[in-house]
């Protein structure tokens, strides 16, 4: 990427950056993730701006898994100004073919967030702006589902197989297991599919049971989980 300044011109360098985080400068999403209950005509989410005088040009989308944007998403308003202490309403809205009413589905929501400039005082300098992406995942789901979400992490199952940790999840939602150890050894984080399997890799010479924590449908880490291994 090439960055060119030139003296008595205002040059913008827009940077995007995903953040694990739901803040950019002063603007703040409502939530980590998104339930979207699939028979609710829409949803929403709440975008806040805590800067007392800084404007940002924001800009929401839906993407799939694989990161191309979703059609049949509908996210209004797709680009708004958001003033200076001030919060705003995305509405999100699935306009598609019905989703499977057995699982959940996963979408994310992209938040793009762009500062804006003061052309006065920006006369005649180089200006470094940053455009900041914050991407959270965004749940579909069935209200026909059997169980609550509380209870899924109860049901995954362990098994392992040479170096690898093996994860099954018999449950119709997504779980996410962070703070994974075998024995001592932490292993990576990890979001396993409903009616899925993930495998971990464990390094070599490391024994022990299984303990892990999971994300709850709020963001907030559940008490810790051990588990044996056969």
């Amino acid at each position: 990427m090439n960055i060119f300044f030139k003296p008595g011109w205002l040059v913008s360098f827009l940077l995007s950056i995903t953040l694990p985080v739901n803040a950019a400068g002063g603007i703040a999403l409502g939530a980590t993730r998104v339930i979207y209950s699939a028979e609710d005509k829409q949803t929403s989410l709440s975008i806040s701006n805590s800067d007392k005088k800084a404007r940002f040009l924001v800009n929401s989308w839906v993407e799939n898994n694989h990161g191309e944007k979703e059609k049949t998403f509908v996210v209004t308003p797709p680009l708004f100004v958001s003033e200076p202490e001030s919060e705003n309403t995305l509405r999100i809205i699935y306009a598609g073919q019905p989703l499977p009413d057995d699982r959940e589905s996963l979408f994310w929501l992209s938040v793009k967030a762009i500062p804006s400039v003061n052309k006065e005082s920006a006369t005649d300098k180089n200006v470094l702006q940053l455009a900041v992406l914050s991407r959270i995942k965004l749940f579909v789901r069935p209200k026909s589902l059997s169980g609550l979400t509380d209870d899924a992490p109860a049901k995954l199952q362990f098994s392992r197989l040479d170096k690898h940790l093996n994860i099954t999840n018999p449950s119709a939602y997504y779980i996410t297991l962070v703070n994974v150890h075998i024995g001592k050894q932490r292993l990576d984080n990890v979001m396993v599919a409903p009616k899925g399997r993930a495998q971990l890799l464990i390094p070599p010479n490391v024994q022990g049971g299984v303990t892990f924590q999971t994300v709850n449908d709020y963001g907030a880490l559940t008490p810790v989980k051990t588990i044996g291994l056969p």
